[in-house]
């Protein structure tokens, strides 16, 4: 790969920005002026397009027979909805059907960090997708959750092994004109997933430390997509909240070099820049995206402030313990978690909030699973 002249990339990236919509000058880039939900998309959408055009070749041939996972709104009767918690195994049809399901997020959907699990929620009653979650390593430095908790350095090195951040989390037409996303939402909380975290992590040692923790999911945190989010909005059962709001991200990401332009930064930086310095185990390549960009934009004299896109994110936590923040402090040895199953999760769900919502928005029964294609059908 030929890798770009300093002169060439730095007009490239600058570029790239303006074209997305970004305003670029003295070092900064800005959101334009009086920024609405429909600007962060369109900002989002040269990355979407350009991750389709990555994964679209492997996951295209597969459309007609994935397509068929998602309902008719005719096929969706909300009293006998009845949601099935599975976890995705690798190289599975599920896999292929959650990264499928994937791709008509409105914004880009990572692959997660370092640990990993994922599920996918199924209608019983008609074999249908109603939607997925993806669970993934936290990032390391989280103003709103750190603050919340109350850690120290060292609490947090000892105990952030016990939190897991919702890199992607949402239901899937039609079931999201029916609130789907809080199912989702209450799903991720329930008693399966700790069993999950607990039959996948029990016993493993850590990479820096070598220590084998206790396989204990205390605490789910995430991000909303754009801005606000009405998804985690009183997600409450018997006078008991589920998720919890600790404020928003800074606005920092990668995404917006996502589109095309990360690939030649990435060239650039192997020629031209080293590793920050990191323990043995984790090997000897860069850290993450977001190093290669810092990296990059210091090399070619812009300002590391492009970092930050303007999108500032709500950050949610779901505890799944009622000490799990004395437990993450160090406070306690071991948490008491909720006894929370998801057929119990679901039944709340359909009685709290399904039922009453397709009475009063019958419209969903009009989507057709055509409407999700993402390519031309052939013939």
């Amino acid at each position: 790969m030929k890798v770009s002249s300093s002169d060439e990339l730095r007009a490239a990236i600058i570029g790239s920005l303006r074209k997305q919509g970004y305003e670029v000058r003295d070092g900064e880039i800005r959101m334009p002026e009086g920024a609405t939900k429909d600007d962060f998309r369109a900002l989002h959408r040269m990355a979407l397009e350009k991750k389709l055009e990555v994964c679209g070749p492997g996951i295209r041939p597969h459309e007609e027979r994935l397509i068929r996972y998602i309902a008719d709104g005719k096929e969706v009767v909300p009293e006998a909805v009845r949601p099935k918690l599975v976890v995705v195994e690798p190289k599975s049809e599920y896999e292929r059907l959650f990264r499928y399901a994937c791709l008509h997020w409105s914004v880009p959907v990572s692959a997660g960090y370092g640990r990993r699990l994922r599920f996918v929620v199924f209608d019983e009653s008609n074999d249908k997708l109603i939607g997925l979650f993806g669970l993934g390593d936290p990032v390391y430095s989280l103003r709103a959750r750190d603050r919340w908790i109350g850690w120290d350095r060292e609490q947090k090195a000892q105990r952030l092994y016990h939190v897991m951040d919702a890199y992607v989390l949402g239901a899937v037409p039609p079931y999201s004109f029916l609130l789907g996303g809080k199912l989702v939402a209450l799903l991720v909380c329930s008693n399966e997933v700790r069993e999950a975290f607990r039959e996948k992590y029990g016993g493993k040692r850590s990479l820096i430390r070598n220590q084998a923790r206790p396989p204990y999911l205390a605490l789910v945190t995430t991000t909303s997509a754009l801005g606000r989010s009405s998804i985690y909005n009183r997600i409450r059962i018997d006078g008991k909240d589920y998720w919890t709001r600790l404020g928003f991200t800074r606005g920092s990401g990668d995404f917006h070099f996502s589109n095309g332009v990360y690939g030649d930064i990435r060239a650039y930086v192997e020629k031209h820049c080293q590793p920050t310095a990191k323990h043995g185990a984790w090997g000897r390549g860069f850290r993450n995206r977001r190093e290669v960009i810092r990296k990059c934009l210091s090399r070619l004299g812009l300002s590391a402030d492009f970092i930050y896109h303007g999108i500032r994110r709500e950050i949610f936590a779901a505890p799944l313990s009622p000490d799990a923040v004395r437990f993450l402090r160090g406070d306690v040895n071991a948490p008491r978690f909720y006894d929370r199953r998801a057929r119990e999760l679901s039944e709340a769900f359909r009685e709290r909030w399904l039922i009453g919502r397709a009475r009063r928005m019958p419209e969903y029964r009009e989507f057709r699973r055509e409407q999700y294609r993402l390519w031309p059908r052939k013939g």
